[in-house]
């Protein structure tokens, strides 16, 4: 034995708590406030930008950078990738009502279909996972399949008889996304404040087996 190295040895471990609930939490406000636009509550775009950037976007990034550490897969992809959506949907909207100067005439907005078909192919194996996680992240996870085709059909086909079905199924669809999401991110936090389940999320379908 080295004389030189010390025989005790601490090491120091930072324990952190589990982020998903405030993950969770930021994708049910912004689908929520999104939502009342979609469903004709509410007008316009310019005040759910805040929403986007706070709690869509720097909740779920922030949320996602603790489940990296924590070295939870699902999680942190999940909200990464969905808070990322929301800081460029933010910036689309910005952009749009001119925030950072005049828009160029030869911009078509309707590149943001285009962003929701990518999102939508992401979505599908994301969907996979989540069914082997619980039953609501599930359901979630089909609403936000239903959400972003949708979406992007009533983008290109605004106007038409098409676009206005879609426009109707995208408003009730992200409706439904942020009401599950609220109880998801209720049930995560009661469940993991008081150290036993409250709130079932339900149990994975078991279709596909973890490997070793």
């Amino acid at each position: 034995m080295d004389p030189q190295r010390p025989s005790n040895i601490t090491e120091t471990k930072i324990v952190m708590s589990d982020p998903t609930a405030l993950g969770v939490f930021g994708l049910s406000m912004v689908t929520f406030v999104a939502a009342s636009q979609k469903m004709g509550w509410t007008t316009g775009v310019t005040y759910i930008i805040p929403w986007a950037l706070f709690l869509g976007s720097l909740a779920q990034i922030w949320a996602s950078t603790i489940d990296f550490r924590k070295n939870n897969y699902f999680g942190a992809i999940v909200l990464g990738a969905y808070g990322l959506f929301w800081v460029a949907v933010s910036m689309h909207w910005a952009i749009s009502l001119g925030w950072f100067g005049k828009v160029d005439v030869t911009a078509d907005p309707k590149q943001l279909a285009f962003a929701c078909i990518g999102y939508t192919i992401f979505s599908l194996f994301i969907m996979v996972a989540a069914f082997e996680a619980n039953r609501v992240f599930a359901a979630i996870l089909v609403l936000i399949n239903i959400l972003l085709p949708t979406l992007a059909i009533s983008i290109l086909q605004k106007g038409t008889p098409l676009g206005t079905l879609c426009s109707g199924a995208a408003a009730w669809s992200e409706l439904g996304i942020s009401l599950l999401g609220f109880y998801a991110a209720g049930a995560v936090f009661l469940n993991s404040y008081f150290g036993r389940t409250l709130l079932p999320l339900g149990r994975p379908f078991g279709w596909i087996r973890k490997g070793p």
